[in-house]
């Protein structure tokens, strides 16, 4: 075997491994994510997983882990229902090519991860902060003394792996450490549920936040919505 055909070898094998990695992740992801947003099971495709989400606006999403192009095309053909998503843990200039009329891309995500340890955040002075735990899913509500919103996330622990899933800051009350006291109290609890990984998909802008808690970016993910008559 020459030099070249051993790189060659190598490359192809980490490229296998790394999206095992991928793979394991995202479906890590998906057991989280279902339990914090009560949708579906996910039913097995060759290319990944098809949920159904149950909402005028979110019918059902197909998530690929690997996505290749052919499978993509091929859903994106055969998609006639709005509300159809797709979940490509790719960025949105590989994909972009693949995608007919019809698609629109919302804003790009990120898989992330961080490992859970115990934490003590403190509640800023004029907030507080309550949290429940239902269906297996614990949610945090931050608000002013007065009771106005503030902040909120959710997460569901699924044995060793938690899912932290649908954080928010008031554009009012942003730059304050509400985010990060969310983030370190959903921590916390999945820690104290017996998880020792935290798992999210976040946005642009919630990324900067996740990087400085210390979670660590594993793939980009496309997120697109089927909608023919928009735009």
């Amino acid at each position: 075997m020459t030099a070249t055909t051993t790189a060659e070898a190598t490359t192809a094998a980490q490229d296998r491994t790394d999206g095992a990695v991928t793979r394991a992740l995202v479906r890590a992801w998906i057991d989280g994510w279902i339990v914090s947003r009560g949708t579906s099971d996910p039913m097995d495709r060759p290319w990944g997983w098809t949920i159904d989400a149950g909402t005028a606006h979110h019918v059902s999403r197909h998530v690929l882990p690997e996505p290749a192009e052919n499978d993509v095309r091929a859903l994106v053909a055969a998609t006639s229902a709005p509300g159809t998503w797709l979940k490509l843990f790719a960025d949105d200039d590989t994909v972009r090519p693949w995608i007919g009329a019809g698609w629109h891309f919302d804003l790009p995500g990120f898989l992330m991860t961080a490992p859970l340890t115990a934490e003590r955040p403190e509640v800023p002075a004029g907030y507080t902060l309550t949290s429940w735990t239902r269906g297996g899913t614990t949610r945090v509500l931050v608000r002013t003394t007065e009771g106005h919103f503030a902040a909120r996330g959710q997460i569901a622990p699924t044995g060793p792996n938690a899912v932290a899933d649908q954080i928010e800051t008031s554009p009012d009350h942003r730059r304050r450490g509400l985010g990060s006291l969310v983030m370190r109290t959903l921590q916390n609890t999945a820690y104290e549920a017996g998880a020792t990984t935290g798992i999210l998909v976040g946005t642009p802008e919630g990324q900067a936040l996740y990087s400085a808690l210390g979670w660590v970016t594993r793939s980009p993910m496309a997120s697109l919505y089927f909608k023919p008559s928009e735009g």
